[in-house]
């Protein structure tokens, strides 16, 4: 067996204290699915029937987010309308209803699968719930996600959203008749926040117009959202051809419409109220807001200047180790130039079209598929798909990986942003398609799909509170690169540290625009500086993190614990730990908050030893 990674978490001691001091809950190690008598009794149904309606509930609320973009189709013909006070309301009251049936229970009366799924149930509640007192509504549209664009993704049928059957046709133009609605509700809120001094910075106004421009057209045969007519199967019936295709042409025009009336009042209004600030501290109730944020993504309650503090330590941890390996790259100068020496280097650019690029990710697929059954017991069926980010959102995106559908009817897909083949630099690509591919994300949500779970947890991916395990697991993956092999080749490795010196920097840039009240050129400059970026890139990683705080500190955190724990059953199980031991307990029960993780772990350490 291959020598244990080269992480060493004994420099994240602050932080790893935090975790392991996290409340843990009592969950006897036994398999998800599992039931005590083939009878269910009637506590466990009770579990199961909120657990239901709490997913039906959500579902409903923003099938986008919560249904489609995690591979559920069932609710493909609603937008839903999340964004709408009453709504909102609503759906937060009906949580909190959720909540109270479920403390009522006697926890000690349920089965162990009957325990986890209430102790997950009411995690996932309770991180909804504790943003509630935040308007997040009143900013509803921002370069890195919103509606209108991702529906725009959705045409060519190639996204979550399949488009193959008249059904399916259907169900997306129903869709796109909802997104008028959705347009001027996200107007009205962005006015009620400009009133309140609740608005995105100027630069992201900035960054947005561009793409709602682009979504507008001459004519309703010329818009993006009338693309699914174009690529409509010749099998279609002639009447389905008729009512689709009239369907579609007014939709476009409805849409194009609520497009002319958004810019319009971006334009106008919007772009004028714009803060100079970067982060949610300028914000009223801003530092109380980032402060839910950092819970609602890590599953934890830490500082800000903890984590800024230990972004700092990985920073100097992850240069250090650079440092060491910049001679097998032929470089001996200065280390804060190294990054952009290697980015100079052509040698690392070879590629001359977009496939190109394509073919070596599935190259270095079929690698890692290869190495898999000797580090994991627990493996999909599903395979991984490889294509190219849109054009539409390839300016503002960054690689990304989409989730498998439940019932087979679109893969899980690696998004690779090509936008000029000619710069795409080959360090990188290893490190990155073992984080948005194997054995990452797509083991990760592929096995969801695969596992005898309820669907609050099959459908459990891109959830913000699923992040610290989500992404925690995905960076995780990117360091058993150096198990697997693909780290000997020094400029792998090196491309490996350079994406984990990214999520460091995170940590800092994060805390320091939302907590610390960093400008965005300092930001910037910041990145530029350690990560060797130029200023275009520096900006697009910057922006995501204003939009989306906390969001980036998932990584590291739930990796550092992923780790932590490993190092921990290595320790103390000795030669009766195995990597696909470990890989198994971490997997197999889906999704986790970090603490029910760490308590099932350290059980599974218990019963081995």
């Amino acid at each position: 067996m291959p020598r244990p990674p080269f992480f060493a978490p004994a420099h994240a001691a602050t932080l790893l204290a935090a975790l392991s001091c996290a409340p843990l809950l009592a969950v006897p190690m036994l398999p998800a699915h599992a039931t005590a008598d083939a009878a269910v009794p009637a506590a466990e149904r009770q579990v199961n029937d909120l657990a239901a309606r709490f997913y039906d509930a959500r579902a409903r609320f923003d099938p986008l987010l919560y249904a489609t973009a995690n591979g559920d189709g069932r609710y493909d013909d609603q937008l839903g309308m999340a964004i709408a006070p009453q709504v909102r309301a609503r759906y937060l009251a009906q949580n909190h209803a959720l909540l109270d049936q479920l403390r009522a229970l006697d926890r000690a009366r349920l089965s162990p699968a009957a325990q986890l799924n209430r102790d997950i149930l009411e995690s996932e509640i309770r991180s909804q719930l504790d943003l509630e007192r935040f308007p997040e509504h009143l900013l509803p549209l921002n370069q890195f996600d919103n509606v209108p664009s991702n529906l725009a993704n959705y045409a060519g049928g190639t996204g979550s959203q399949p488009l193959g059957t008249p059904a399916q046709y259907r169900a997306y133009l129903r869709r796109l008749e909802q997104l008028p609605a959705w347009i001027d509700q996200a107007v009205a809120n962005m006015k009620e926040g400009i009133r309140l001094g609740i608005v995105q910075p100027k630069i992201i106004t900035e960054r947005m117009l561009p793409q709602f421009r682009q979504l507008r057209s001459g004519t309703p045969e010329a818009s993006v959202y009338y693309t699914p007519v174009k690529n409509m199967p010749a099998g279609f019936p002639e009447q389905d051809r008729r009512e689709l295709t009239a369907g579609y042409r007014q939709a476009a025009v409805a849409i194009d419409a609520a497009l002319a009336r958004l810019n319009a009042f971006l334009e106008k209004d919007y772009l004028a109220a714009g803060r100079a600030s970067a982060g949610y501290g300028a914000l009223p109730d801003g530092a109380a807001w980032y402060r839910a944020r950092i819970r609602n993504n890590t599953n934890l309650d830490l500082a800000p200047d903890e984590i800024h503090a230990l972004g700092l330590k990985e920073v100097a941890r992850i240069r250090a180790e650079m440092a060491k390996l910049a001679p097998q790259l032929g470089y001996d100068g200065p280390l804060d130039q190294f990054p952009h020496w290697v980015a100079a280097q052509r040698r690392f650019k070879p590629f001359k079209s977009e496939a190109e690029v394509l073919a070596r990710y599935r190259q270095l697929y079929a690698t890692v598929e290869g190495k898999l059954p000797a580090y994991f017991t627990l493996l999909p069926q599903a395979k991984l798909d490889i294509q190219p980010e849109p054009a539409l959102t390839r300016a503002t995106a960054s690689d990304h990986y989409t989730p498998v559908a439940a019932d087979g009817s679109h893969p899980g897909t690696f998004w690779a942003v090509v936008n000029d083949p000619r710069e795409y630099d080959t360090t990188g690509m290893a490190t990155l398609l073992l984080h948005e591919g194997v054995p990452g994300h797509h083991l990760h949500a592929a096995l969801l799909k695969e596992l005898p779970l309820p669907d609050f947890r099959k459908f459990f991916t891109e959830h913000p509170s699923a992040a610290a395990y989500g992404e925690g697991w995905a960076l995780y993956c990117e360091t058993l690169g150096k198990e697997f092999g693909l780290y000997d080749d020094p400029a792998y490795y090196y491309g490996h540290l350079n994406d984990e010196l990214l999520r460091a920097v995170r940590l800092v840039v994060d805390t320091g625009m939302h907590a610390q009240g960093w400008p965005r050129e300092k930001a910037i400059a910041y990145a530029r500086e350690v990560l060797g970026y130029d200023e275009a890139r520096a900006a697009n990683q910057i922006e995501r993190y204003m939009v989306w705080p906390g969001q980036a500190l998932a990584y590291k955190v739930g990796a550092l614990k992923i780790l932590e724990l490993r190092e921990r059953a290595r320790r103390e199980l000795g030669p009766k730990f195995s990597y696909a031991g470990f890989h198994a307990v971490v997997l197999g029960d889906g999704t986790l908050p970090l603490p029910i993780l760490q308590a099932r772990v350290e059980r599974w350490i218990a019963a081995t030893r």
